[in-house]
């Protein structure tokens, strides 16, 4: 698997135009991909691409472009120790170790590799990580500053403790998928009309989980609670996301004041960065019954581990591209089954629904075992511009059969919605 050219892309959508995404801190999103093809001695392809929304993803395209040359000419079979080379460089690192835009555009890489891998084995990625050995696993993680939480052994018996139930768990899922839940209802620059039709038809298509971005104004965001609440009844769970809002006092604050309306969880209710002020956030609002979730802009495994370590969240939320791509997200899963806590993974945006649903299903079947309180998020648009688009059915994802790691986008978009030339921006 010798990789003979690097192509990037800077590819974007305009979703501001419709307020698709808004939220308290992104009001006037355009969901973009940083996006590459790797290419083989043997012309095989494979996709991958990091997301941001918009302005300064020509930057994320010029990291990727910047790391292009230590991939050129290599050998990327092995890849745990690809994705290890990619993010060790000692020159690279200096610019944000294991962090910022160089760890985006090392997850675009490591996940582009992924996908050229389950290509050539002809497997789903989620399968084509089923199918490791646990010993194949964990040599996929980068175990630097993990060994106080969690050890290469612990690791590979945690692992060895799910097989015996793998044959029965894909059965399942094959049967049930894996269930999701909506935020299509939920972004804050949609009216209340909007809010309240698009929560009952979220009901109506079986989800048993919505979201709302809250965080700008509290009498709105505690009308707009009402409201979902009166649309979908008592038994559908409302997860509300804060995108990073607040400091703990108004946290604490807001929260008490929606919880008459029974959040499921406050996602990013401060700085991912602060492990204290989730910790602070968490202690204050779990006798309101609410639970705190982040993760979507946590930087790394090892801020990931803090968090575990200092009992700050209750749900886990991995991204498929934050972190430096599918090798780093196996080691998150891992430490969250170490701990015993949920991963509810962040999508929607371009492609991350395809991506994650990947990671979510071989972290069923082969490490925790369990989708108790698990669930991903979705998103309903912009699937159509993916070549293996993800297939949600009654508030489940269908467990996808294509191999590859569902991130290759339709030349016609790559062309459409190229930035700034494409005829989408004209």
């Amino acid at each position: 698997m010798t990789i003979i050219a690097v192509r990037t892309y800077d590819v974007r959508f305009p979703t501001s135009r419709e307020l698709d995404g808004s939220d308290a801190m992104n009001p006037d999103p355009d969901y973009s991909a940083a996006y590459v093809v790797l290419v083989d001695e043997d012309l095989r392809e494979g996709h991958g691409f990091t997301f941001t929304i918009g302005r300064g993803n020509e930057v994320a395209r010029a990291a990727i472009d910047t790391l292009a040359p230590m991939v050129v000419g290599r050998d990327v079979t092995d890849l745990g120790e690809f994705a290890r080379r990619l993010t060790h460089d000692s020159q690279i690192r200096w610019l944000g170790p294991e962090k910022g835009v160089m760890h985006l555009a090392a997850a675009a890489l490591i996940n582009a590799a992924w996908d050229l891998a389950a290509r050539r084995a002809g497997k789903p990625l989620w399968r084509f990580l089923v199918d490791l050995s646990p010993a194949q696993v964990v040599d996929m993680v980068d175990w630097r500053y993990l060994s106080d939480a969690l050890t290469p052994g612990e690791a590979i018996d945690l692992l060895d403790a799910a097989r015996p139930g793998i044959s029965d768990r894909l059965d399942l899922l094959g049967q049930n998928g894996y269930p999701a839940y909506t935020t299509t209802p939920g972004w804050l620059g949609y009216d209340d009309e909007k809010l309240v039709r698009l929560a009952r038809q979220a009901v109506g298509d079986g989800f048993a989980q919505i979201k709302l971005k809250v965080g700008a104004d509290l009498s709105d965001d505690v009308r707009r609670m009402k409201l979902a609440r009166q649309a979908v009844g008592d038994d559908v769970r409302i997860a509300v996301d804060a995108n990073q809002r607040w400091d703990v006092s108004a946290a604490i604050e807001w929260v008490s004041a929606l919880a008459p309306y029974r959040p499921w969880w406050i996602e990013e209710p401060t700085s991912p960065d602060d492990i204290l002020a989730h910790a602070a956030i968490r202690q204050a609002v779990r006798p309101l019954g609410v639970r705190v979730a982040t993760g979507e802009h946590v930087q790394n495994r090892i801020i990931f581990k803090q968090l575990l370590q200092a009992s700050a969240v209750d749900v886990v939320q991995i991204d498929a591209c934050r972190v430096a791509g599918v090798n780093e997200n196996i080691a998150i899963l891992l430490l969250a089954a170490k701990f015993g806590v949920p991963v509810c993974p962040h999508a929607g945006g371009v492609g991350l629904c395809e991506l994650v649903q990947h990671l979510s299903m071989f972290d069923y079947v082969a490490v925790s075992g369990s989708v108790d309180d698990r669930t991903i998020e979705y998103v309903d648009h912009l699937h159509e511009h993916f070549e293996d688009p993800v297939v949600v059915t009654k508030g489940a994802y269908q467990v996808p059969t294509a191999p590859g790691f569902s991130s290759r986008m339709k030349e016609s978009s790559l062309t459409r919605y190229s930035y700034p030339n494409g005829p989408a921006w004209h």
